[in-house]
């Protein structure tokens, strides 16, 4: 049986267009943000609060799957770096950004969640039909 939170809004399922890939330990979504397109969350399927919460068998899991996940959004986006966040600040329910960024995006060097540091180029989404193919490639359907 899955744990879930009610006012937890990442135990809430996802609508079906952010819904990347999932199987019953997690799940990808895609963020909708213009500035960082192919940025993805992975979420873990229970309310967990952090990494060492979890047996030692399902760290590794998660993080083969956020590994994956940085690879396919390195593969579709061609971003100069990608970043990988655990926050849980605001929500506390395991889940991983999966950031992908440029030299000339609006934050770099810095973090997404700092002051803008200039206008930032713009970017084209990202095919979300080529991240869930590729996804199901990575980590099976």
């Amino acid at each position: 049986m899955k744990h879930t939170v009610p006012d937890c809004p990442l135990c809430a399922p996802q609508t079906a267009a952010s819904l990347l890939w999932q199987d019953d330990f997690c799940r990808v979504i895609a963020v909708d943000d213009a500035d960082y397109p192919g940025f993805c969350r992975v979420i873990l399927a229970r309310h967990v609060r952090e990494m060492s919460d979890l047996p030692e068998d399902e760290q590794l899991r998660l993080m083969r799957i956020v590994c994956a996940v940085e690879q396919v959004v390195r593969e579709c986006t061609g971003a100069d770096k990608i970043n990988l966040a655990s926050f849980g600040n605001m929500v506390p329910h395991l889940h991983w950004h999966v950031i992908p960024r440029w030299q000339d995006d609006c934050n770099f060097p810095e973090a997404i969640w700092a002051p803008r540091q200039r206008a930032g180029a713009a970017r084209a989404p990202v095919d979300r039909e080529r991240l869930r193919a590729s996804l199901a490639t990575a980590l099976g359907a």
